[in-house]
């Protein structure tokens, strides 16, 4: 007991720290246990008492546990906001919101008094604070404001014309009567007054009450005036213009201007004073700032613009983004929207009124709409009865076109006959104007930002409804998704082949097998044999016209009986084939007008082309040449040569391409010839070809100089994917000219379709075809060398220990997984028995093949183990030797691999004789190029 040395009890012990421990615990958990046996009423009793016991420290334990783990039901966000954030919040009450907002607290009520927030209200009604407040002077505008709306009144017409007259001598008995007068006026005023008032409470609508009531939005919309508020309230033209134009800052000169005019109206006009003040109370700040919008009349929030997005569009929620305030927008759904729910959607959008424009953004192409689910709009199917209802609602919701009223349809209808046929029909059927996109050969959606059928020169109808950072950002977007989609489209192409070949076989065998019989199956099996008899006799002489000789061989076919009992041959069958073929030939008028479009749709690209090229000098090359003549250089001189000079000669050739492309284009006719101009830019080519040779260094040049150069980071980091640039940074700028290469290639293509045989310039168009083919396929050729290197690093990387892989003219041709094995060699072949050893994993070259082992783990928590390659065996194709393993009992799908230095028994998983022909292949390819 004394080595304990207790105090307050004899079994508490103090030195003994193990005992002293284990003894607290075990009175926490009788106290826990005796806790939860307790009523509520016994547990706050007992904290009760506990924190009364407490000292401070103990207590503010306890507060800050509170606060952390207690959830705040209310808080003033004043508080917890920084101060110009609050102010921006309070600048969009009212004056009436405000001075009820000073009634919460201190804090409330020194924010709410601030300058910033009653400055602008003021000017905004004229009134001009009459000197310039101290720096520690308080409230002024507030008080000003006060003291303004508390003065301000109506003169009657006697009061205005007595003051306006002071001037003048007067008398005492004339001014005794005129205030005489003007008291019986008034009296007989307010008697009037009041009745109106009576009125106006019960007509008036919920808006006017000087608060903006859940009444004025419609829809979630944003906020419009609606005519039947005009109808209801009938307020005069000088009053409607009074609302949608608030006057200048006093009522009162507006009101006694009226009265001088029309002193009839007094009694109406004053009694409609409290109205004026109310609605112009009431309004929304964008309602009393027409002019500033550009719509003198004042009428523009009466036709808003409508904007429907189709959800089937990629990346719809970055185009609605996109969308500028004060549209009306509605997005809807792709599948299982029809076309009454949709047109419905509209109408309810609008509430009565009537759009100045509605745009339609879905997907589509030049020859119809992909409008909704099961609703392709085409010529065939136009005239539909509920595709007639619908576009004639849609245009009942439009203004006329008089009016300047128009349907946009973001889909390129004009640029084929097929889609101007269906903006025919339509413009028929609804007498509404139709807007579309001309432009078919600048990528995904980019026909969005070219020429407009309808349209205005300079206008543009997408910016009507929509932000153009923003939609830049989006057409940026959707160009690398057509890129993303186009590689996942290679990838998966080889394994789709297959079973898209075998599900074919199985459909044609079984509609055949359906609809003939057994003898007709092997008739016709005669005449594919008798044909392609002919075809070879047809192959082995030279005969003058091939059709007269195959009619003729398979007619003495007939006659002979080889062909059975058919009948289908007859000696006009080929004369009336080549008649057919004779007949069938094109308007010549409708390839002309088509040679032309695609002439100016070639005409404007090159322009929106040349205009990338010169962003490229205008942001990027004049700064930081004038920053390099300066004495505060950017970028050194041999940076800038290596990293823009192949660019700024492509824009010089390019320049003077489009110069006389347009020279071409002001002289057009139908004997007018474009591709002998592409010619001389397809013998200026090197050019192209050096940017494309040196299209590595230039990356990596400016990589090496955003990593080392504190300034040119910042100089790319300020114009980089800016409305000036169209949202491109400078390495996807000088995406454009091989992009380019392709776009020439359409485009030619479509005007060689389009152009006759007899014409002069179908020669010089199948030439520039070829020669930009060439250019495309060395593209190509550099894409593939430079994602063969990339490979062959990311290989080297993943193998432990592994050789260097990287070398000119090798490249990847197949991974496959494996499992060594090992085998005794005293039992015969089929009766041999095989031990799993290790995982493999073997990469096959066109010139080696480097075996690794592969090893699995799995790290706790995680579900993808971790996989890692550790190098073997490295085997020249040249040396390797192939022994198939027949399949017995004990082992499937082996083969043995024969080297100078190893031998190796692998088995796979998967058919070995894809593998098998993969190795033979490559073995016989790399013994040709040593012969060689």
């Amino acid at each position: 007991m004394e080595i304990l040395r207790t105090r307050f009890s004899s079994w508490t012990p103090i030195e003994n720290k193990s005992l002293n421990n284990q003894l607290y615990q075990e009175r926490i958990r009788l106290i826990s246990h005796w806790f939860d046996l307790w009523t509520d009423k016994q547990r706050k009793h007992f904290l009760f008492l506990i924190l009364n016991q407490c000292n401070k420290s103990q207590l503010k334990c306890a507060e800050k546990w509170l606060v952390e783990n207690i959830p705040l039901t209310h808080v003033d966000f004043t508080t917890l906001l920084p101060r110009f954030i609050s102010l921006y919040v309070f600048s969009f009450l009212s004056p009436r919101d405000l001075c009820t907002a000073v009634q919460v607290n201190w804090h409330w009520k020194f924010l709410t008094e601030q300058d910033c927030l009653w400055m602008p209200i003021c000017l905004k009604l004229g009134w001009f604070l009459p000197y310039v407040p101290e720096k520690n002077e308080y409230g002024a505008w507030k008080q000003y404001y006060i003291a303004c709306a508390t003065s301000l009144d109506c003169l009657t017409p006697r009061r205005a014309a007595y003051h306006s007259t002071t001037s003048d001598f007067k008398t005492k008995i004339e001014e005794q009567e005129e205030k005489c007068q003007a008291k019986c006026l008034q009296k007989f005023i307010r008697g009037g007054l009041a009745v109106r008032k009576k009125e106006l409470f019960k007509a008036r609508p919920p808006w006017i009450s000087g608060t903006r009531s859940s009444g004025f939005y419609k829809s979630g919309f944003q906020p419009h005036l609606s005519q039947s508020i005009y109808d209801k309230v009938e307020l005069s033209s000088e009053l409607l213009m009074k609302v949608l134009f608030p006057p200048s800052p006093n009522v009162s000169i507006f009101i006694s201007m009226h009265t001088e005019l029309h002193p009839q109206n007094n009694v109406e006009l004053e009694a409609e004073k409290p109205l004026i003040l109310s609605s112009e109370k009431s309004l929304p700040e964008r309602f009393c700032q027409p002019v500033a919008q550009g719509y003198p009349n004042g009428m523009h929030s009466l036709h808003p613009h409508l904007v429907l997005i189709s959800s089937h569009i990629p990346a719809y929620e970055m185009f609605v983004d996109s969308v500028k305030p004060g549209v009306v927008l509605i997005v809807y759904e792709h599948t299982g929207t029809t076309l009454e729910s949709l047109i419905h959607s509209v109408e309810r959008a609008l509430d009565g009124q009537r759009a100045k424009s509605i745009g339609i953004i879905s997907d589509g192409d030049s020859r119809e709409i992909n409008l909704l689910q099961g609703y392709k709009i085409n010529a065939s199917n136009l005239l539909k009865p509920e595709m007639r209802e619908f576009w004639k609602r849609l245009k009942s919701c439009v203004i006329s076109p008089e009016e300047g009223g128009s349907i946009d349809v973001f889909v390129p209808l004009a640029a084929s006959e097929a889609g101007k046929e269906i903006l025919s029909q339509l413009t028929h059927l609804t007498g509404a104007f139709f807007r579309t996109p001309t432009g078919i050969a600048t990528g995904s959606y980019q026909h969005i930002l070219s020429e407009w059928l309808g349209s205005q020169k300079g206008s543009s109808p997408p910016f009507l409804y929509l932000t153009e950072g923003k939609l830049q950002i989006w057409l940026r977007f959707t160009e690398l998704l057509e890129e993303a989609l186009d590689v996942v489209r290679k990838k998966l192409s080889p394994y789709f082949f297959d079973l898209q070949k075998n599900m074919a076989g199985k459909i044609l065998g079984q509609i055949m097998f359906n609809t003939m019989s057994w003898s007709d199956i092997q008739d016709n099996g005669r005449i594919i044999q008798t044909l392609a008899n002919g075809l070879v006799e047809l192959s082995r002489g030279n005969h003058e016209n091939p059709l007269e000789f195959l009619s003729s061989f398979l007619m003495k076919k007939c006659k002979n009986g080889e062909l059975g009992d058919q009948d289908f041959l007859t000696e006009d069958t080929s004369e009336s084939g080549l008649d057919v073929l004779l007949k069938v030939q094109k308007n010549q008028e409708d390839v002309i007008e088509k040679r032309q479009s695609f002439a100016r749709e070639l005409l404007l690209s090159e322009r929106s082309y040349v205009h990338i090229l010169e962003i490229v000098k205008d942001v990027y090359v004049k700064p930081i040449k004038a920053a390099l003549a300066s004495h505060q250089a950017i970028l050194s001189d041999i940076s800038t040569q290596l990293i823009f000079s192949d660019v700024l000669d492509i824009l010089q050739i390019n320049r003077c391409f489009l110069a006389e492309l347009t020279r071409r284009l002001n002289e057009w006719s139908p004997a007018q010839n474009v591709g002998d101009i592409f010619i001389k830019l397809g013998q200026q080519f090197q050019t192209y070809t050096n940017f494309f040779n040196n299209y590595a260094i230039i990356l990596k040049t400016i990589d090496k100089c955003r990593e080392t150069i504190p300034v040119f980071r910042a100089f790319l980091k300020r114009h980089d994917r800016t409305v000036v640039t169209t949202m491109r940074s400078l390495q996807e700028l000088l995406l454009c000219p091989s992009k380019r290469v392709k776009e020439y290639i359409t485009l030619l293509c479509a005007l060689r379709l389009h152009t006759p045989q007899e014409h002069a310039d179908h020669e010089d168009l199948a030439t520039a075809i070829k020669q930009m083919k060439q250019l495309n396929d060395y593209i190509d050729q550099l894409k593939l060398n430079v994602g063969r290197n990339d490979q062959l690093l990311r290989v080297q990387q993943c193998i432990q220990g592994g050789p260097q892989l990287l070398k000119a003219n090798r490249y990847l041709i197949m991974v496959q997984d494996a499992a060594q094995l090992n085998c005794s060699q005293r039992t015969n072949l089929p009766f041999r028995l095989y031990e799993h050893t290790h995982d493999l994993r073997v990469f096959l070259f066109n010139d080696i093949l480097v075996i690794s082992q592969r090893n699995i783990s799995y790290k706790p928590f995680e579900r993808t183990p971790k996989v890692t390659y550790q190098f073997l065996a490295t085997i020249m194709l040249h040396q390797l030797q192939i022994e198939d393993i027949p399949d017995s009992k004990y082992i499937k799908n082996a083969l043995l691999l024969q080297g100078p230095k190893q031998q190796l028994i692998c088995s796979i998983d998967e058919d070995k004789f894809v593998w098998l022909s993969a190795l033979q292949k490559a073995i016989h390819c790399s013994i040709s190029e040593d012969v060689n």
